[in-house]
């Protein structure tokens, strides 16, 4: 099994062939940030680019006007609108005493969706059996600097074992990455499950520790059987194979999770 990633990875727009070239011309696994970048520049990649656009510069901008407000930080106090943060249990009250700076309001805690982020996860099976699976990812809108979503990890947004199926996942990579779901997948797989209950059984395990999360997998074995699973939206995947003239899409709703 061949794995290669990249993660934190800024001025190279294709991450996806960046991560190809850990797999093939490296031993390593993983490659992040500056690094990464050097890498696959090095190897051929197009770049420094200044991968900003004009839509994200005036997100950003919107975002610092509203005090940086949602983000993904908890248990924190501001010592500006925008920080720098520190523990909301190291700093002595009597020196924060603005009330509009006194912590975060959890009610602006970033909620994932269908709006905010943009995964895309894939699996393949060539006409030898061989399967492969890729991720590529922007990650979460206005995540902390340095954050590494559950795109970068295997086991986590994709997985695959030519001798059981694959698996891609989308959603609250924070959440989901704790779970290793597409892992889950192709050894439940293995271990006889049909796609449908590997996929259902690996997003319940997410949900009865966290039910307000969002996320989906889809799970294909290595014939080609292929089903989905969510949790707290309608998911969709697509499926292309060769006695079809088109991508057929397919839509799952989430199952009501009983305990």
């Amino acid at each position: 099994m061949e794995v290669g990633a990249v993660a934190s990875m800024r001025y190279v727009s294709d991450g996806i062939k960046a991560a190809r070239l850990v797999m093939q011309h490296t031993k390593h696994t993983i490659l992040v940030g500056e690094q990464a970048s050097i890498f696959a520049i090095t190897m051929g990649l197009p770049g420094p680019t200044n991968l900003s656009s004009e839509e994200s510069i005036d997100k950003w901008t919107n975002w610092k006007k509203n005090k940086c407000q949602p983000n993904f930080r908890k248990n924190v106090l501001p010592i500006d609108d925008c920080g720098p943060y520190r523990s909301s249990t190291n700093i002595d009250e009597k020196t924060c005493s603005n009330v509009e700076r006194d912590g975060l309001d959890e009610s602006l805690s970033y909620q994932f969706d269908v709006h905010n982020h943009d995964t895309i996860s894939l699996a393949v099976i060539d006409q030898n059996g061989d399967i492969a699976v890729g991720t590529s990812t922007n990650g979460a809108t206005f995540k902390i600097p340095g954050r590494v979503g559950d795109g970068a990890i295997a086991g986590s947004s994709a997985y695959a074992d030519s001798e059981v199926g694959a698996c891609g996942a989308t959603g609250d990579g924070d959440i989901m990455m704790r779970f290793l779901p597409c892992y889950q997948v192709v050894e439940s797989m293995r271990l006889g499950m049909e796609p449908k209950l590997a996929a259902e059984d690996s997003i319940s395990r997410i949900a009865r520790k966290y039910p307000d999360f969002v996320g989906a997998v889809f799970a294909v074995d290595k014939n080609g059987v292929h089903a989905g699973a969510c949790h707290g939206w309608t998911f969709q995947y697509s499926v292309r194979t060769p006695d079809l003239d088109d991508v057929a899409v397919y839509t799952v709703t989430p199952e009501i999770l009983t305990t």
